[in-house]
């Protein structure tokens, strides 16, 4: 964080001090909520958890070099005390961003953010120092905290928004405000929260109007495949500019192709040159992502043959997003157990099938949750597709919604043992345990909640020649 002292944040968050004997001290390190995190000069900010309080760990935090703590209550050590621990950090990172010189980009969107994110970051690094979210940390929480690790020398933020519901994703642009905004898709994801894919849209086009006008810089980033997110063009004063296979997009594709391996590679067109691309993530899916990402990088200056490379040598920064692991004896794992959503599910099944040409594979699957009404349905798809795809073997992990994924495998074809059904993760890390044969492609996908990285790290850990299991 920028190097602010002690009365400069009470005054900031509206907080009061206490037992802080030198109140110019400074917090010159990050601002953090983990206690396992601190750091001399840290700020800590104490929330009060369903299971843990965070003031019960104050004096451990200022004997491990924390400067105060962001409290509600007095806690017997330096501390700054507030009405609202959140509101307050909310209210530093909306002073700080203010005060940074840095650029601004935010994006959102229903599948893909945490990889397009991560794709920008690697991108716009090379042009200047650049902070962005870590994993998915896009919450009323995460993104102050991200925004207040940047420093008098970031020069480019990057920041993932992710909503819940109407007005969510305006709260975000409002603690930090972007200069560039980025709009992905709009899918089903959380669906069953927001009521339908109009509000989905009318959530996520939040991000564009809160742009600034295009004569003060403001360009909003749009998917031009996705008439949902095209029509947000109407919703912002800034200037627009288009990605996407589509002939008129601004940024765009053309001659996607996968290598043998599952990778895309493609013809990266801009507006100012066009350069080849060959990608190091899996699936075909990235292609939209890596389209993003060189929009927003094109949009700060950088040439097409830059961006190109870039992409070419990016690789997956996030967790258990298609973490692909190759075991001794030739068993392929892609660990895509971070969350799922029914877009998500259809692109990690079209890698799967890609990476599996010649190969025996396998779709390890649980539910995907959130879906409200069309929960039934959308599993039921996912489990027909991959028979379409021909999928060596499907297993559904879980309750009843992966009982819908067997039953659409079987209403699709899967008569004999290609799909079956079992009750958690144990008992598919003995199914595979006793089943993988050497050249065999494992996917692993599940909403977070299921804990699916558990079969992967198993199945990984094996190969190594180490029992794990679920327990």
């Amino acid at each position: 964080m920028i190097a602010l002292s002690l009365a400069e944040i009470a005054a900031v968050v509206g907080g009061q001090t206490h037992d802080i004997p030198d109140p110019s001290a400074q917090v010159t390190g990050p601002v953090v909520r983990d206690s396992r995190e601190v750091e001399p000069g840290s700020l800590f900010a104490a929330f009060v958890g369903e299971r843990v309080d965070g003031h019960d760990y104050a004096p451990q935090v200022v004997e491990a070099g924390a400067v105060a703590v962001l409290a509600s209550r007095p806690v017997g050590v330096p501390a700054i005390v507030v009405d609202d621990v959140q509101t307050a950090l909310g209210a530093l990172a909306r002073h700080v961003v203010r005060r940074l010189g840095a650029t601004l980009v935010a994006l959102t969107g229903s599948a893909g953010k945490t990889s397009t994110k991560d794709l920008i970051a690697q991108v716009l690094r090379r042009k200047a120092p650049t902070v962005f979210t870590p994993g998915s940390l896009n919450n009323e929480i995460g993104l102050p905290l991200t925004a207040l690790s940047a420093t008098e020398e970031t020069r480019f933020l990057v920041l993932e928004m992710g909503a819940r519901g109407i007005g969510h994703i305006r709260y975000l642009t409002e603690l930090t405000p972007p200069r560039i905004g980025l709009v992905l898709n709009v899918g089903t994801a959380h669906i069953g929260e927001f009521g339908g894919r109009e509000q989905i849209a009318q959530a996520k086009g939040e991000l564009v109007e809160a742009l600034p006008a295009a004569d003060e810089g403001g360009a909003a980033i749009l998917n031009a495949d996705d008439p949902l997110v095209r029509a947000m063009a109407s919703r912002t004063k800034a200037k627009v500019v288009l990605f996407g296979e589509s002939a008129e997009a601004d940024v765009r594709a053309e001659n996607v192709r996968l290598t043998d391996s599952g990778q895309p590679a493609f013809r990266l067109h801009t507006p100012s040159g066009a350069s080849d691309v060959t990608m190091r993530l899996y699936g075909e899916h990235h292609v939209s992502n890596a389209l993003a990402a060189a929009a927003v990088a094109h949009e700060l200056g950088m040439s097409a043959e830059e961006i190109a490379l870039a992409l070419s040598e990016a690789g997956s920064l996030s967790r258990w997003r298609m973490e692909v692991t190759e075991r001794p004896d030739g068993v392929t794992i892609v660990n895509d157990a971070y969350n799922a959503n029914p877009e998500s599910m259809r692109a990690a099944l079209r890698a799967l099938a890609a990476m599996g040409k010649g190969r025996r594979t396998w779709a390890v699957l649980g539910k995907m949750a959130e879906l409200g009404d069309e929960a039934l349905a959308e599993h039921d798809a996912v489990g027909r597709l991959a028979v379409r795809l021909n999928v060596s073997k499907l297993v559904a992990v879980g309750g009843i919604e992966a009982s819908w994924l067997q039953l659409g495998a079987y209403n699709e074809g899967s008569w004999g043992e290609e799909s079956v059904h079992v009750s958690d993760a144990q008992a598919a890390i003995d199914l595979l345990r006793s089943e993988l044969r050497p050249g065999d492609v494992v996917l692993v996908k599940a909403s977070r909640s299921v804990g699916l990285e558990s079969v992967a790290q198993a199945l990984v850990e094996a190969g190594a020649g180490r029992g794990v299991d679920a327990r």
